[in-house]
């Protein structure tokens, strides 16, 4: 009886084991799962940018400066209402970096372009609720596709930098 009662209870803790599933594999799916619903509801805005799949070159250490790249090709424009979380003065036009659901990720992202030199700033779009991470705010939309690709230039290296996208903020 008392091995019948060990074999039944290393079963029972074999079968719990194997039927739990780790919590990152959860949090990994969820993640992803946001990802693709964000990125097809900016396919379907008529202001969508288009992001480019070339090579780009290797990452300077240092600040890149947005009048470094001249006459660049603006592409779409997202329009959306927005207003400041944290940061200096809004602009018509932001460059976004980063979008999150949630405001403690989107201010570590700000924190992070803060200590590379950035003027960060985070915007609220409360229709969709997501902060957005502006690694600049500018007047001039020619000024901001300019930042934009040095941004994108510089951190080459980083495949989450290479969706970086315009916004202009209605008012």
């Amino acid at each position: 009886m008392k091995k019948l009662f060990i074999l039944g209870m290393g079963l029972c803790v074999a079968l719990a084991f194997s039927s739990c599933k780790s919590s990152e594999s959860a949090y990994k799916k969820a993640y992803e799962k946001a990802k693709q619903q964000e990125l097809a509801a900016a396919s379907t805005q008529e202001t969508a940018p288009a992001v480019s799949n070339t090579p780009a070159q290797q990452a300077n250490t240092t600040p890149v400066q947005p009048t470094q790249v001249t006459n660049a090709p603006v592409g779409n424009v997202r329009q959306e209402k927005v207003t400041m979380v944290s940061g200096d003065g809004l602009q018509d036009y932001s460059v976004i970096c980063g979008s999150f659901s949630v405001k403690a990720n989107a201010e570590n992202l700000k924190n992070f372009l803060d200590q590379e030199g950035y003027g960060a700033a985070i915007l609220l779009n409360e229709e969709k609720g997501m902060y957005r991470v502006a690694m600049g705010t500018f007047s001039d939309r020619q000024m901001a596709a300019n930042a934009r690709d040095a941004f994108k230039q510089k951190y080459a290296s980083r495949s989450d930098f290479q969706g970086a996208w315009l916004l202009y903020r209605l008012k």
